[in-house]
């Protein structure tokens, strides 16, 4: 097993980072706006299970 020194090390990290490719401004944006609206799907959805579990739970300890 090799042992690599800390310079070695620096420089493969130095190396990968050249490689990185960050998005555009734009692709930013369209990125953000795309998550937002799956987080207000998401918590649309689970309000209405969330809904209609709480309905049924009641109907059947209740019988309200």
């Amino acid at each position: 097993m090799a042992k690599n020194s800390i310079v070695t090390f620096a420089q493969d990290v130095r190396d990968e980072t050249n490689k990185i490719v960050w998005p555009s401004r734009r692709e930013l944006g369209v990125s953000t706006v795309m998550v937002m609206i799956m987080v207000v799907a998401a918590s649309m959805f689970f309000l209405g299970v969330d809904a209609v579990l709480k309905w049924g739970v009641e109907k059947v300890l209740f019988g309200i």
